[in-house]
């Protein structure tokens, strides 16, 4: 067995290749948008060409065109296979549980702890189709770029040399310090470290980052629409008596997080199961 040493290079170059997904298609998006909206704010012209880049990584990604070596291998890293429905269903179920829990685990850590609020792009002045079209389309850029990165590519490179819960665990960290420019502060840190757990298992159990995808997008229409527009008017416990709310969100935290365990037990049952019928059914 190779040494921790010796694994090193592998976690190097994870994150080196995750984060120039990353990257790629984010850079991409934030150039795209700030031109649309300083050119021509009334036509959203950036959201189709962005969709277009987008499928263009995606298939580049999964292994199309040049150069035809390593198709396979590329394919391999996204890990973007067909799901049974059931699987599908069992990881949307833990997902949706999961984001309950860590959007209550924010609200309460930004009751205990002074920090400022992520910011949320003012639309305000630009015409309403503009700005929905924009959110949704940010709403898609995220989940594709980072599952591609993260639990794509950077997890399946780090589980061949870990065991999974580690090479989860490191991708979860990457994941996390993507992040910074959210603020270097630790409960931030630790929700996105979570949220890296969740999205890693589901994508390890899966052996998929196809049914991860549509629970990211969630996760970010719910913290960008319901969570973050209204930390600013959370106040820390410490300044005055926590009030109604703050404990409806611990106990929002405490109930979802054992509903999420026992949707991730459904989500394993229903891996195994399809486990067993691939091997009484053999190869095809």
């Amino acid at each position: 067995m190779r040494s921790v040493q010796n694994k090193l290079p592998a976690v190097a170059w994870s994150g080196v290749v995750a984060f120039s997904i990353l990257g790629f298609g984010q850079g991409i998006w934030g150039i795209l948008l700030v031109s649309n909206l300083k050119a021509s704010p009334a036509i959203p012209w950036a959201c189709p060409v962005m969709a277009l880049v987008l499928w263009l990584m995606w298939r580049y990604l999964g292994g199309s065109w040049w150069p035809h070596s390593t198709a396979a291998s590329r394919r391999g890293y996204l890990r973007a296979n067909p799901v049974s429905r059931r699987i599908f269903l069992w990881t949307m179920l833990s997902g949706l549980l999961s984001i309950g829990a860590l959007a209550g685990y924010w609200i309460v850590l930004s009751y205990l702890t002074k920090m400022p609020p992520n910011a949320v792009p003012d639309m305000s002045p630009y015409p309403i189709l503009t700005g929905v079209v924009m959110v949704m389309t940010a709403s898609l850029v995220s989940p594709v770029t980072e599952e591609s990165a993260f639990r794509g590519y950077c997890q399946v490179i780090l589980e061949r040399e870990f065991a999974a819960p580690t090479a989860i665990a490191i991708s979860s960290v990457l994941f996390a310090l993507a992040h910074i420019t959210h603020g270097l502060l630790w409960p931030k840190l630790l929700v996105y470290f979570l949220v890296g757990i969740v999205f890693g298992a589901q994508a390890y159990l899966a052996k998929s980052i196809i049914p991860v995808i549509p629970v990211h997008i969630v996760g970010d229409l719910t913290f960008f629409m319901l969570v973050w527009p209204h930390d600013t008017a959370r106040r820390v416990t410490g300044d005055s008596a926590a009030d109604k709310w703050f404990w409806v969100h611990v106990v929002q935290s405490i109930v979802l997080t054992v509903l999420a365990v026992l949707a991730f037990n459904g989500l394993v049952r229903a891996t195994q199961a399809n486990g067993s019928r691939r091997t009484v059914a053999g190869p095809s």
